[in-house]
């Protein structure tokens, strides 16, 4: 098979879908690997290295559509890319359908068969394809909360963790996943002082159990929300439904309960967000203002920091491409490994919470 590898194009995006072990298994295995020149410049990866692991070199990410029978990468395509993408082309990445009508249908439109690394589950039942960026986005959170706390970003001029003498900031962790998990962990490490919310009780006791002594556990409900937003000088947003649009726990007149210069990272907003006034944003303008709340929600967070983030991304994407790459027919089977990861396929679309999201027919997996 021949496996592509294009540069990403979305805005402020450093990762790359494939690091030059990769593309060594991959040809060890008797497949073709091609590489678009300069892909992993922002992931401090040279095109040598991925010459001397046996890639082939082309010059432009058409020139990657246009060979590959499978491609991998990480965001998903771009609208400059759609009209490269071929019928029967098995395409290997992110797409967070659920949080676009536009990007779904240009996915059918096209005839190809679309594995999303964020539905995939392995034997476990795992999320194992989405944990690493989980892990990424949850610590960044506190990072990028921090520096948006500052006065001349907007803020309310908060120092995470205080002073002797001065209260440390109050964070509030909407979902007990592995984003909020991360979040908390990294936010209690700066001393401020931490909620984290989830209506599962065996993970708030699990978390309860795990979690410094400044981090609370609290059950999620309407009123807790609104109370939660009353104290709260960030809120990150860490909301995971798999496949679906995330639920808005924050509506646009809670608003009103939060204090000016309070800041929201909401992560959930690959899945569209869970707060109602959240829309995408960039890392080139990451933030805007609704009611004196700052707002950050940067699709591609983990982008920012390629380098941590492309080998904790290719570290377990590999085997799966090797698997998809020697047995395409047999993985994405009705009862193959890989079957929960299809949501498009030939034009139809295989996955469930998509097909509730936009209400298109669902279409079952061939045995």
């Amino acid at each position: 098979m021949i496996v592509g590898v294009p540069a990403e194009v979305k805005s402020d995006e450093y990762r790359i879908g494939m690091l030059p072990v990769g593309v060594e298994e991959l040809v060890a295995a008797g497949h073709q690997v091609i590489v678009e020149a300069g892909a992993g410049l922002g992931s401090g990866l040279a095109d040598h290295s991925y010459l001397a692991a046996g890639a082939e070199m082309v010059s432009s990410g058409a020139d990657v559509y246009s060979q590959a029978d499978l491609v991998v990468k990480v965001k998903e395509p771009q609208p400059e890319e759609y009209p490269l993408i071929r019928p029967g082309q098995l395409l290997f990445t992110y797409f967070h359908f659920a949080a676009s009508r536009d990007l779904t249908q240009a996915m059918l439109d096209t005839g190809a068969t679309c594995l999303a690394y964020e539905t995939l589950r392995d034997r476990h039942g795992q999320l194992s394809l989405l944990t690493p960026m989980s892990e990424v986005a949850g610590r960044m959170s506190i990072q990028e909360g921090a520096k948006f706390l500052e006065r001349p970003q907007m803020g309310r001029g908060i120092l995470l963790g205080g002073v002797p003498g001065v209260p440390p900031a109050h964070i509030t962790v909407l979902g007990g996943g592995v984003v909020g998990a991360n979040a908390a962990k990294i936010a209690a490490g700066f001393q401020a002082d931490v909620a984290i919310l989830d209506v599962n009780m065996d993970r708030l006791r699990y978390l309860d159990d795990v979690m410094p002594a400044n981090v609370n556990v609290l059950f999620s409900d309407r009123h807790t929300i609104r109370d939660q937003l009353k104290l709260a000088d960030l809120v990150v947003g860490a909301v995971l439904l798999p496949g679906a649009k995330a639920p808005h726990l924050v509506r646009k007149e809670d608003l009103r309960f939060m204090k000016p210069g309070s800041v929201i990272i909401d992560v959930a907003i690959d899945q569209g967000g869970c707060v109602e006034t959240s829309r995408p944003t960039t890392h080139k303008e990451p933030t805007y203002l609704v009611d004196e709340v700052v707002h950050y929600c940067v699709t591609n967070m983990p982008g920012a920091v390629g380098r941590t983030s492309t080998f904790a991304l290719c570290n377990v994407t590999l085997p799966w491409a090797l698997m998809l790459a020697s047995d395409p027919v047999g993985s994405i089977s009705k009862d193959g490994p890989m079957a929960s990861s299809v949501n498009v396929m030939s034009g139809k679309v295989t996955h469930q919470a998509v097909s509730e999201t936009f209400s298109f027919p669902l279409c079952e997996l061939p045995a």
